[in-house]
């Protein structure tokens, strides 16, 4: 049998026509209308219910008063009361103490580094190899001393800053011996070449001046570097007769050292950190190898 036509269906046009083809307006599903006009419903609701419409200074509150930032600090708050008891303990008991406690010790370490990688790594690094003018936590060369009280004591209050609450920031200061005209140009080149000649491995830039260095150096830098330039913790004076420098040891760094002086400044943790967690990288800090 032939096959019937379709009927033509009784459908209005949109009004839109192209080459002589029109588009037929049919009517949407009802479960696709109803899906929308819940969406239009659930929409409302939520913008009522929880923060959604910015303004000026905030957006609006809604009227659940939920807020994600009041969630995250309610899951802090329940960290914080869970690690009470082992925080109370680390800020009590004595610092050298603290890695004879396994417990206690596990504890420091793992809130030590965690302390370390967001506030510290930004100047020591990752690893705490340091950089140029930023000291390496690695090693057992500390200017002020690295045994876990002195590390203790340098985070607490910093170096050089004026923000101590209780004014005990280490402090020493270099003398800017060609900026301040204390010594000739000549004179400064003289004692750099004796400070090469100290050093192992290192060879003096001019090694007709390492004699009248080592007058300019007993004259003007031993009474902190030591007449031997081992250095002085006491007054954060570096030792010169190792290979390690702050801010370089070949002869240009040295001469800019020399001339201009060296200013680098340490924050005060004691008024961003808990003592726990002072405590904490401390106790960290003093593992990496270089602790005393």
């Amino acid at each position: 049998m032939a096959k019937q036509p379709n009927k033509k269906q009784e459908v209005g046009t949109t009004g839109h026509s192209w080459d002589g083809i029109e588009e037929l307006n049919n009517p949407l599903p009802r479960w696709w209308l109803w899906t929308f006009y819940i969406c239009i419903v659930y929409a409302i609701g939520y913008s009522i219910a929880y923060p959604a419409w910015p303004g000026i200074n905030k957006a609006t509150a809604g009227f659940l008063g939920f807020s994600t930032r009041g969630q995250v600090a309610e899951e802090i708050a329940a960290v914080e009361t869970k690690l009470a008891p082992m925080n109370d303990k680390l800020a009590s008991v004595e610092l050298a103490s603290i890695s004879g406690d396994a417990e206690l010790n596990g504890f420091a370490q793992s809130a030590g580094a965690a302390v370390f990688k967001t506030w510290c790594a930004q100047c020591h690094g990752d690893g705490a190899a340091g950089a140029k003018g930023y000291p390496n936590l690695l090693d057992d060369d500390w200017l002020w001393g690295g045994a876990i009280e002195d590390i203790h004591f340098t985070i607490t209050h910093g170096i050089r800053n004026e923000d101590d609450p209780e004014g005990e920031a280490r402090y020493s200061e270099m003398p800017a011996f060609g900026r301040d005209e204390i010594l000739e140009k000549e004179e400064i080149a003289q004692v750099v070449s004796y400070v090469m000649s100290l050093a192992p491995g290192s060879t003096p830039a001019d090694a007709s001046m390492v004699e009248a260095g080592a007058v300019v150096y007993e004259d003007n830098c031993a009474a902190c570097h030591m007449e031997d330039g081992t250095g002085d913790r006491m007054q954060g004076a570096p030792n010169l007769t190792d290979a390690i420098w702050l801010y370089g040891g070949d002869y240009d760094a040295l001469m800019e050292t020399v001339t201009n002086a060296r200013y680098g400044v340490m924050p005060n943790w004691n008024t961003r950190l808990s003592e726990a967690e002072i405590r904490a990288v401390a106790t960290y800090v003093h593992s990496l190898g270089g602790g005393e």
